[in-house]
């Protein structure tokens, strides 16, 4: 029965016979083998050894590096120093200039005097442009408030400070006289350009910038009582300007009702949208428009606003 289980067939055995014959041949080349091949673990270990000596020349070399780039900073330093050293040579300059104190008129000094007493030139300066906008020092102590004198240095002036009492009378009388011609001028305000209306007690800059750019816009003022309609324009200052103001109704530049276009009557302030397209569309139906009255029968005209803008308008 046994031979039943252990019966092969010819290319079983043969089969079986090839198995062994590889087993054995695995091994024999198992032992032999390492006979010709020498260990890798040596050969694994030189190889580290190698990689760690690389490693260090690496650092070797960066440190090389950094101690060139060291050595490169420090000659930098030295010849800075050098350079630096001859600079030192050239003279320094005083911080304080040499002066004299002597009497001086600060309403008479000019510019080279009043350094000789010791004043920045700034100062100086100060002091002139002080002078030219008509500044007048009437006092000892008028001087002492210019910007850049400081008590100490005022105090140190204060006895050579001269003021010829008989300048400043003829001075203060020039001063009269300017302010009395000044309120005697009568300015036209549609020809008036920003420069004369600031010479006219209570005119600023702003109200005369207000003024022209009114005068501009408008076409012209037909009333003085018109500086009412001036942004800012208070009562009082009102009151202070008007007898100083005149209007000259022949220089008001007038809009042609028969030929401007609705644009240009919608640009005047007196007059909006609406009016200017009713008085485009009432000339093309009706012609030519002849007078004030012929605007009457639009609704978007009050006789209020009619009287208004009547001076401004020119039926030609």
């Amino acid at each position: 029965m046994w031979k039943d289980f252990f019966y092969f067939s010819k290319g079983q055995r043969v089969g079986i016979i090839v198995l062994i014959f590889l087993i054995l041949l695995v091994l024999a080349a198992n032992f032999t083998l390492p006979l010709f091949f020498p260990d890798t673990e040596s050969n694994k270990n030189t190889f580290l050894t190698e990689v760690e000596a690389f490693k260090k020349t690496l650092v070797l070399h960066d440190n090389i590096r950094n101690v060139e780039r060291q050595q490169q900073y420090l000659e930098r330093q030295r010849l800075y120093q050098l350079q630096y050293k001859k600079f030192q040579t050239f003279p320094t300059f005083k911080k304080d200039v040499p002066y004299s104190l002597f009497a001086f008129d600060p309403n008479t000094a000019d510019s080279a005097t009043l350094v000789q007493l010791g004043l920045k030139s700034y100062t100086a300066s100060n002091i002139l442009k002080y002078r030219k906008k008509g500044g007048i020092f009437r006092t000892i102590a008028d001087f002492g408030k210019v910007y850049g004198i400081s008590p100490k240095k005022f105090k140190e002036l204060e006895p050579y400070i001269s003021i010829q009492e008989k300048k400043l009378v003829k001075a203060d009388s020039l001063q009269v006289k300017r302010k009395e011609i000044v309120q005697n001028l009568i300015v036209e305000l549609n020809s008036a350009d920003t420069t004369l209306l600031m010479k006219v007690k209570g005119i600023g800059r702003g109200y005369a910038k207000g003024i022209v750019r009114f005068r501009r816009e408008m076409g012209g003022f037909v009333s003085v009582e018109q500086l009412h309609e001036i942004y800012g324009m208070r009562a009082e200052n009102f009151d202070k300007i008007r007898p100083f103001c005149s209007v000259n109704l022949e220089l008001v530049q007038k809009i042609k009702v028969n030929i401007a276009s609705a644009e240009r009557l919608d640009a005047h302030p007196y007059i909006n949208f609406y009016q200017a397209k009713a008085i485009y569309e009432l000339r093309r139906n009706r012609g030519k428009l002849n007078k004030i009255n012929d605007l009457k029968e639009l609704s978007e005209f009050t006789p209020e606003s009619l009287a208004k803008i009547k001076p401004y308008l020119s039926f030609e």
